[in-house]
């Protein structure tokens, strides 16, 4: 996988006719559905080659978006509506993608919120980046040129903030900055290969889990910069569920996806052992404990670089020479040593009561994560 966060611009721009899907999930839209599906035609009017439809998917709504959807089909024949009773929005757009996909038979498809969070004026943007040479494309409001309302409060922002830390340490999205966006274009033939029926997400997790899906495909991702702006009409339907759903979700998939981080600690227990192993024959030696201890650490460094290499890390397509990942391998692991050591000492500082063996083994856990963190992305990382 390869993320940008600027246009393709030098790419060849195909020429062929491409029939592009809006995705419109709708609940209780009936204020903005019949002012943005004209916006959203009229954006696109002037762009060769494609075929556009919008496909709004409402759940139902009591308000009667539907029906506005209805009356607007007369004037708007590439306009759609399929709907369903009110499950998430997870799956109104596995429904909606479905459809785009069988009955559609479309080439790129877009999701985008009703409420004018997003641009109409965006899409023949993303659509161009898309068919330029990229696979996913990204409405990002966290690169440059991207942004967010400023009047957001701090909560919001922190969700934000938060959510998009989750979805990238947590479930592995990174270096992808809008992990949560619900503004993009995906090539349908990505989608084709996702498995939506061992989906069972309701809510907005939706989001994350397709996007690991797509990137674990090896996707060409490029992030495109948007404004996103707060509704005018309506309210927001995240609620305490939703919140819920995406951090368990996001745990669910690095879960999932844990056969390198279980590797990696495997390999690093057998560390351990060699480490203490070196240093319990270098003092039966005769050797300083001085000398000894560096030496065991620096060669459990060596052997569970050897083994990470040859085993944990073995099917990337490494960037860079062996020597290169070695020495890259040793900075890391000393730097993970260093986060140890000043775990240790804040702890034994905060809790001084405490026995030292429960600071130390404390003090393993953040220093694993950064290893691990290191090692896999900057030591083992990929060629681009």
């Amino acid at each position: 996988m390869r993320v940008t966060c600027v246009p393709l611009a030098t790419a060849e721009v195909d020429n062929t006719v491409t029939r592009v899907v809006i995705i419109l999930p709708t609940y209780n839209e009936h204020g903005n559905i019949s002012r943005i599906v004209p916006q959203i035609f009229s954006s696109c009017e002037h762009i060769d080659h494609i075929e556009l439809s919008i496909l709004v998917v409402d759940d139902q709504s009591p308000d009667g978006t539907a029906n506005s959807v209805k009356q607007m089909q007369s004037k708007f024949p590439d306009l759609h509506l399929i709907s369903a009773v009110k499950v998430g929005l997870g799956a109104a757009y596995i429904r909606g993608m479905a459809y785009a996909l069988s009955t559609l038979n479309a080439d790129i498809i877009f999701e985008m919120d009703a409420d004018f969070s997003h641009k109409p004026e965006d899409v023949p943007r993303l659509l161009q980046t898309l068919r330029a040479g990229a696979d996913v494309v990204i409405g990002s409001r966290y690169v440059p040129g991207g942004s967010i309302p400023a009047d957001w409060g701090v909560i919001r922002r922190a969700n934000s903030f938060v959510g998009n830390l989750a979805a990238q340490l947590i479930a592995g999205l990174y270096p992808i900055r809008d992990c949560t966006a619900g503004f993009r274009a995906i090539r349908a033939t990505l989608l084709e290969q996702v498995p939506f029926g061992g989906f069972r997400l309701k809510g907005y997790a939706f989001q994350v889990a397709l996007l690991h899906e797509l990137k674990i495909r090896g996707a060409k991702i490029v992030e495109f910069p948007v404004e996103f702006i707060d509704r005018k009409i309506g309210h927001s339907k995240l609620g305490l569920f939703d919140i819920v759903e995406f951090v368990v979700n996001c745990w669910w998939i690095r879960f999932r996806s844990s056969a390198t981080l279980i590797k990696f600690l495997f390999v690093g227990a057998s560390g351990i052992a060699v480490n203490l192993g070196v240093f319990t024959l270098l003092l039966h030696a005769g050797i300083s404990k001085f000398i000894a201890s560096p030496a065991a650490v620096e060669l459990s460094i060596i052997t569970n670089f050897l083994f990470n290499n040859w085993w944990t890390f073995r099917w990337r397509d490494f960037h860079g020479s062996f020597v290169r990942r070695a020495l890259t391998s040793n900075a890391v692991s000393l730097g993970s040593l260093a986060v140890s050591f000043a775990s240790f000492l804040s702890i034994s500082y905060l809790m001084p009561g405490r026995a030292p063996a429960i600071a130390q083994v404390i003090s393993i856990i953040p220093a694993t994560l950064v290893n691990y963190y290191g090692q896999s992305r900057f030591t083992f990382r990929e060629t681009k």
